[in-house]
């Protein structure tokens, strides 16, 4: 039974989403005159004539139109913020657009004014790759050349002469690889190390792993602090506990293919991975203001940082 042995889902034979049934399908036809049994797909018969028709619908062509397609199913429902005190944000894929909104408001929002980049010496600038839940490696994944030949095009409208000057900006780069992470469920208390436990409404969660499946260092984490105690912002840490394994983000990925700086770091979320999820709506304005801090005060805050080796 589920409750002594758990949910055991087969991903071939119970996640098969159901598109319609035969029956009223075939009276639909009679309704519209077709015949029963006729393809209404043209020489399309990879795909059900039914869904054929659903997409030509939706994308405003005919069926016979349609070459192929890939199809992603995803809950539909509108995010709402719940909860008595109002709180809380239930939504689908919060990991990762609740990073990816925070990100690009922040990058925004430091530019607003006409002097915002007076006294900038660097590129502020986001990234946001594909398919980081199954691996990174695809030509729009982290795993791909896309960053360094971003850097790359970059650093060559600045100086083409210069073969250093790429060289150069990746050692005074840094990275926020920014992915949500796991806050302290109040049923699952005993899945978080005690010490390290990212709560709702605490602020961004700093991510550390000795092996290295989270890119932070000492220094990252250091900077990346010292950014939130300017401003009185919330700041937590997270360690996997020893007796687990530990999940990873693209830091890593980019941290040795490029050799970036990296922290990595993300707002508390319950739910990771549901279609639905729940985050803390405290914790989107706390990630907005460091993120839009840090790109306003890293230039400047990092000339002053010295590293004993």
């Amino acid at each position: 039974t589920i409750s002594s042995e758990g949910l055991k889902i087969n991903n071939q034979n119970h996640l098969v989403p159901v598109l319609g049934t035969l029956i009223k399908h075939e009276m639909q036809k009679l309704v519209e005159g077709n015949v029963p049994g006729e393809s209404s797909g043209g020489e399309n018969t990879k795909h059900h004539p039914l869904l054929l028709q659903l997409i030509a619908k939706e994308a405003n062509c005919e069926v016979d139109e349609i070459c192929d397609f890939e199809l992603q199913l995803c809950d539909t429902q509108p995010s709402v913020v719940a909860g008595a005190m109002k709180e809380f944000i239930f939504s689908g894929r919060l990991d990762n657009l609740c990073m990816s909104f925070c990100s690009l408001k922040a990058l925004v929002e430091s530019t607003s004014t006409d002097h915002s980049l007076d006294h900038e010496s660097g590129v502020r600038m986001v990234a946001l790759f594909d398919h980081e839940e199954v691996g990174s490696d695809s030509a729009q994944g982290a795993g791909s050349p896309a960053m360094l030949d971003a850097l790359t095009r970059i650093t060559g409208c600045f100086n083409h002469s210069n073969s250093k000057l790429l060289e150069k900006a990746i050692q005074r780069s840094f990275l926020v690889s920014a992915d949500m992470a796991h806050a302290l469920h109040p049923n699952y208390m005993e899945k978080h190390e005690e010490n390290h436990q990212p709560k709702l409404h605490g602020g961004l969660v700093i991510k550390h792993n000795a092996n290295q499946r989270y890119a932070t260092n000492a220094v990252t984490a250091f900077i990346f602090r010292e950014i939130a105690e300017r401003h009185q912002l919330p700041i937590q840490d997270f360690v996997v506990r020893n007796d687990m394994a530990c999940g990873s983000t693209i830091g890593p990925i980019l941290a040795s293919g490029v050799g970036i700086r990296t922290v990595d770091i993300g707002a508390p979320q319950l739910s990771m991975h549901s279609i639905r999820e729940m985050c803390a709506v405290d914790d989107v304005n706390y990630s907005y203001e460091h993120l839009k801090a840090y790109f306003e005060e890293f230039t400047e805050l990092d000339n002053k940082v010295k590293v004993d080796c």
